[in-house]
């Protein structure tokens, strides 16, 4: 399979400024070496902890921030330092859906226009095209089109997100992050907007990037899964191994707190003690040394690298050395 997107070596920095003139006093590293490849028409699973950096990723993939360090390649392409007209074309060709369906629409204007702003932004066809496509796109995610001159709180948290997909559908893109679409929506809804993420990709040919805390809807719709800690990757692996045999100690400890309806198939819970270490002065060494319970002298001294382990890859000097216990 050939990648859709590659990332090699993205880093994000946001400077932290204090005292009265604002003086940069240090910075937080939100993004640290981000190497990964997204293959056409998969769905690349990304989990992590609060402040891993997760949603900061996406919006350096959509463009909202620019990256620090590194390279983003789009169908073979270097889209960072492209050319005006290319970045134009690549903004069409990536989306976002993002977490709040709500928040995320103009409560001031029906939700026609609110779908349609990417077509008016790149000067699609006049208003009898875009009312058009408009109606075309909801009946796509599930609405009917006589909803189009409805304003968002009309319509109910799973209906919003629709609209919310249906807004990144309507360019045509190739490529969508969707940034954690069900959190903010009850387990039923969520089943029906996941069910339709899934149809949409099968019909338009998809690749999608999809964040969540929630490992259940990671397993349900990933091909590939991607952990991150506080800033870095630790482990890549295909969904099922990842889920079967995780390799990184965070990773088991993430699995180890999942809800499983069937007592028999509980497993030990994994606690981590502390806190998540702040991204502005992080450890030394691996940066889950202070709550890992594998760590040694090493892992406080040395950075692990990113390294193949069969189908995975996994940034872990215990895994490395075979220590498990």
């Amino acid at each position: 399979m050939n990648a859709l997107l590659e990332i090699r070596g993205i880093k994000k920095t946001f400077p932290v400024r204090k005292g009265l003139f604002q003086r940069v006093k240090g910075h937080v590293n939100a993004v640290r070496d981000v190497t990964v490849d997204i293959e056409r028409g998969t769905t690349l699973g990304l989990v992590g902890e609060s402040g891993c950096g997760k949603s900061t990723l996406a919006k350096v993939l959509v463009g909202l921030y620019p990256p620090s360090e590194g390279e983003i390649r789009f169908n073979g392409k270097p889209i960072i330092r492209a050319e005006a007209t290319e970045r134009i074309d690549t903004a069409r060709s990536i989306q976002i859906v993002f977490q709040d369906p709500y928040s995320s629409l103009d409560p001031r204007l029906p939700i026609w226009r609110s779908i349609a702003e990417g077509l008016s932004i790149h000067h699609e066809g006049d208003a009898s095209t875009l009312w058009r496509r408009v109606g075309e796109i909801l009946e796509l995610v599930g609405l009917p089109p006589n909803a189009a001159d409805r304003y968002p709180h009309e319509f109910s948290g799973g209906q919003r997100q629709r609209i919310g997909v249906a807004r990144a559908l309507i360019m045509d893109p190739e490529f969508i992050i969707c940034d954690e679409p069900t959190s903010a929506l009850d387990v039923s809804v969520q089943a029906q907007i996941l069910n339709l993420l899934k149809r949409l990709q099968e019909e338009l040919n998809l690749t999608l990037l999809f964040i969540s805390h929630n490992l259940s809807v990671i397993r349900h719709v990933a091909d590939k899964v991607m952990v991150m800690y506080l800033g870095a990757v630790v482990e890549i692996a295909p969904a099922r191994q990842l889920f079967n045999a995780p390799l990184h100690p965070y990773t088991r400890a993430l699995l180890s707190a999942t809800p499983i309806a069937d007592p028999k198939l509980r497993g030990r819970r994994i606690k981590l003690e502390g806190e998540l270490p702040s991204p502005i002065n992080p450890p030394p060494g691996c940066t889950f040394h202070p709550r890992c319970p594998l760590a040694n002298d090493r892992c406080k001294r040395e950075e692990p690298r990113l390294k193949p382990k069969g189908d995975a890859s996994v940034a872990c000097h215990a895994v490395e050395e075979g220590r498990t216990e």
